[in-house]
Order: structure tokens, then sequence, then C-alpha cells
């Protein structure tokens, strides 16, 4: 349950939902609401999908190109704290799609992939998370529970995606606000932990 909870809570703030809300609501301003729900679930499948090749291929990746899985926890904690500043900086909010990648999303046929499951959902600071997770010591009964907080992550991203409409309208701009601060500061404390861990590992190696 610890490794469950702590991989729901860490990914859940990163990946944050929320944040994607705008860019699902107006890419899909047109569509029926069997059609938005088609098109968040598929988003959500791909962030699964997306998440666990990060995790179980990601050591193979590092190996590969000679990187320590302590330096991608660093960068990772850096890119994690900048996300966050982005959260917690008022008018520093910049949406993670471009306005022209924006544009040219409206006139996708599909756009559950991109820009919905990458780079919405699963961004790099999300990919970087899942890379850190994996390590030798888990056993194949921790990385079912590691895949079932993949698993339960999606299940609420669809879930606030879904509700997203009647969010917007009952919090209104000053609510997304001050969530979105307090997702930036949990996200900050994550990155800081992320990068104290690998520079104390780092120093005991």
């Amino acid at each position: 349950m610890e490794i469950l909870l702590a991989t729901f809570t860490t990914l859940f703030s990163v990946v944050n939902p929320f944040g994607a809300m705008p860019v699902f609501l107006t890419l899909t301003e047109e569509d029926s609401p069997q059609e938005r729900r088609q098109i968040g679930l598929r988003a959500c499948l791909y962030m699964v999908a997306v998440l666990t090749v990060s995790f179980f291929a990601g050591q193979y990746v590092l190996n590969f190109f000679g990187i320590n899985i302590h330096h991608l926890r660093i960068a990772g904690g850096i890119l994690l704290m900048r996300s966050a500043f982005d959260l917690l900086t008022p008018g520093g909010n910049r949406d993670r799609v471009s306005p022209a990648a924006l544009e040219e999303s409206m006139h996708k046929n599909d756009i559950s992939f991109t820009p919905l499951a990458m780079p919405m959902l699963s961004g790099p600071g999300s990919i970087a998370v899942c890379i850190s997770l994996f390590t030798e010591r888990l056993s194949y009964f921790d990385m079912g529970l590691i895949f079932v907080g993949f698993v339960l992550v999606a299940l609420a991203a669809y879930i606030i995606l879904m509700s997203s409409l009647r969010l917007t309208r009952f919090l209104g701009r000053p609510g997304m606000a001050a969530l979105a601060r307090i997702m930036g500061f949990i996200t900050l404390a994550i990155g800081v932990n992320f990068m104290a861990t690998a520079i104390k590992a780092l120093f005991q190696e």
C-alpha cells in the first residue's frame, strides 16, 4: 500500500490533469459528449502505455547511454521545480502546449495521443518520475502495484477531464489559480526531494 500510495500521489501531482482541462475543453468544444468520452478514454489509455514503457524500458535506455539514475533524478528534479515555479508564479502558468501546436491540433481528427496524452498528461516530468521509480530491488509484486498506481492516476485524470466543464464553472478563475498554486507547491516539494535524494546518494557512493 505504501508503494501504491507513493506512486499515485507523486504521479498525480506531476501529471496535474487539472492543467489539461482548458486544452481539453478548447479542442473538444464542437464534439458531442460521447466523442469527448472516447477522446478522454483513449488519452488516458495512451498515458498508461507511455508511463509503463518509460518505467520498464527507461533503465535500459539510461544504461545504453551510460547515464546514472541519480543524474536523471537530479535532472528530473530541476524539471519538476521549473514546472512548479510556473504554477506558483502569478501569470507564469504557461500552457504546456504552444499556441501554434494548439491551432494545429484543432484541425486533427484525433487529439487523444497528441497533445492530450503527450505532452499534457504524460510529459517529460512524469516520464522522468516513472524511470526513477524503477530499481533492481523491486519484486514483481511491487512492479504490479506501481502499474496499478499508473492506472489509478489515469482513472482520476479521466474523471477530471469528463468533469472539466462543471469544475471550470464551479471553481472559476480564482479557484483554478488557487488549485494551480497548490499543485505547484506539491510538485516543487517532489522536485526538491528528487534532487536531495540523488545528491545524497551520489555523495555516499
